[in-house]
């Protein structure tokens, strides 16, 4: 029975080694403590329940690890940042045509359901494909 325990903590194993997030892990775990039980004793019984309990145990640890050291907020990607920022219009926009907009630092074509004028504040919406879809800014008095 050693052998079968050792077979399966190899397949949870390879399992786990193949994917990218914790799948199998804790299988692996529980299939290590049977086969160290299949060792002292030859009821099958109590390997799957130690199979079964250990698998439980490293899977709630693991649970509440992950919860504490999850990280809350996602971490924006290069597109992502320039979203709800502030850019300058370098070419006019219209409705019809896409113009440009220089935003942190860098030239992006941008699309407005409005008439922008070239050198006006605007605020980026969304990322519409390589496109920024943008709105003017009101200007304060």
């Amino acid at each position: 029975m050693v052998l079968c325990w050792l077979a399966i903590f190899i397949i949870f194993l390879i399992v786990e080694i193949l994917t990218v997030n914790l799948i199998t892990i804790w299988f692996a775990f529980g299939a290590i403590a049977a086969m160290i039980l299949s060792i002292f004793t030859n009821n099958i019984f109590w390997q799957v329940i130690t199979f079964i309990l250990i698998s439980i145990i490293c899977l709630l640890i693991t649970k509440k690890y992950y919860k504490k050291n999850k990280l809350i907020k996602a971490t924006p990607t290069n597109l992502d940042m320039v979203i709800g920022k502030i850019g300058i219009t370098t070419k006019a926009i219209s409705p019809q045509e896409s113009g440009e907009v220089k935003v942190m630092g860098k030239i992006w074509t941008a699309v407005a359901s409005t008439q922008i004028p070239d050198n006006t504040r605007v605020k980026i919406l969304l990322i519409d494909g390589v496109k920024l879809v943008v709105e003017a800014l009101k200007e304060e008095k």
